[in-house]
């Protein structure tokens, strides 16, 4: 019989898609001349935030700025910890703008703001775990902001090497399902990231490449809930299997500029 999941509520934060667009591209999902339907996409968020709320989770926003087309992915705008923020520094000079938008956020909210000395791109690569932080390196975030990190959390932070361009930050191949275990996608990883990531977690669950392609990864859990593409239809499968329980949101339309359910949400941690 599956372990009975305990859900914990959380606290998130997000930003409206009212300026959502492709109008660069900085991976490889995003294709200039796509076109993006934003009466679906502004749908598709809305729906999200209200499975948040449906579940008992708090979800604020942040104000959207026109011209910065990516702010809807929150999540790359810092890492929160205990109540601390670690904020971000983009490595694309077109999402550079982000960070002040955030910063002000946070500020006005009453948090003191750490700002990184190094490319450092929040939660998109930077994955609290309970007993760690796992840090994404390869195309975005450096190694050198892994180690500010763990001087300014004090929380073990473990550097894993993302190789496979499609998958950019760490939030694209691998999700927290709990204090005790992940879903992650091994293909993502270097070899000798993928040996570690079996010796802390060797019950993970392992996602298929068709699972890891429709952003199945780019998944949100409460501990019992997990927010997932609907088009993750074997990840779903493990999932209930595991005794957790799937709440398929679509967000096809963010997938255009390389995002997802994880991208639009910045957890807010006390």
């Amino acid at each position: 019989m599956p372990t009975s999941r305990v859900p914990c509520p959380r606290r998130y934060l997000a930003c409206d898609p009212r300026y959502f667009d492709v109008q660069y591209a900085i991976n490889p999902w995003m294709r200039e001349d796509a076109q993006v339907d934003v009466g679906l996409a502004r749908h598709q968020w809305e729906t999200l935030i209200q499975a948040y709320r449906d579940h008992g989770h708090t979800v604020e926003t942040v104000e959207p700025v026109e011209g910065l087309p990516d702010m809807v992915f929150a999540a790359n705008a810092a890492l929160v910890v205990e109540g601390r923020v670690f904020g971000s520094r983009f490595h694309a000079p077109q999402r550079q703008p982000e960070t002040a938008a955030y910063e002000n956020w946070f500020k006005a909210a009453g948090f003191d703001v750490h700002e990184p000395e190094s490319v450092c791109e929040g939660e998109g690569d930077l994955v609290p775990t309970g007993r760690f932080i796992l840090a994404g390196t390869g195309f975005r975030t450096t190694r050198e902001a892994h180690r500010e990190v763990q001087e300014f959390f004090g929380v073990p932070t473990i550097g894993l090497q993302l190789v496979d361009p499609r998958f950019y930050h760490l939030d694209t191949a691998l999700f927290v399902l709990d204090d005790e275990n992940i879903a992650y996608y091994p293909q993502a990883f270097s070899a000798g990231s993928r040996d570690v990531l079996e010796r802390l977690y060797p019950d993970a669950v392992i996602a298929t490449p068709d699972d890891a392609m429709a952003f199945g990864l780019n998944s949100v859990s409460d501990g019992r809930h997990v927010f997932v593409a609907p088009q993750a239809h074997g990840l779903i499968e493990q999932l209930a299997r595991r005794g957790y329980v799937p709440v398929p949101v679509d967000l096809s339309e963010f997938q255009k500029a390389g995002g997802g359910i994880k991208c639009c949400t910045q957890e807010i941690r006390p």
